[in-house]
């Protein structure tokens, strides 16, 4: 298992035990949404971005008829 799943998982957890509580811990609600953003960020560097495709289209010759 990837540490990047990890930190998202850990994150969330975090987040939503701030968020469960009847008087919410900000600061706690805060750190997991850091650590949920951050195994967000690292993991999307792990994915390879698309190849460029050519915006234009090549045709071929024309041969012009009368």
């Amino acid at each position: 298992m990837n540490k990047n799943y990890i930190f998202i998982l850990i994150g969330g957890i975090i987040a939503f035990y701030a968020n469960a509580n009847e008087k919410q811990n900000i600061f706690l609600l805060v750190l997991g949404i850091v650590i949920l953003m951050f195994g967000i960020y690292k993991l999307q560097a792990t994915i390879p971005s698309k190849k460029n495709k050519q915006t234009f289209v090549e045709s071929e010759p024309e041969d012009e008829e009368e």
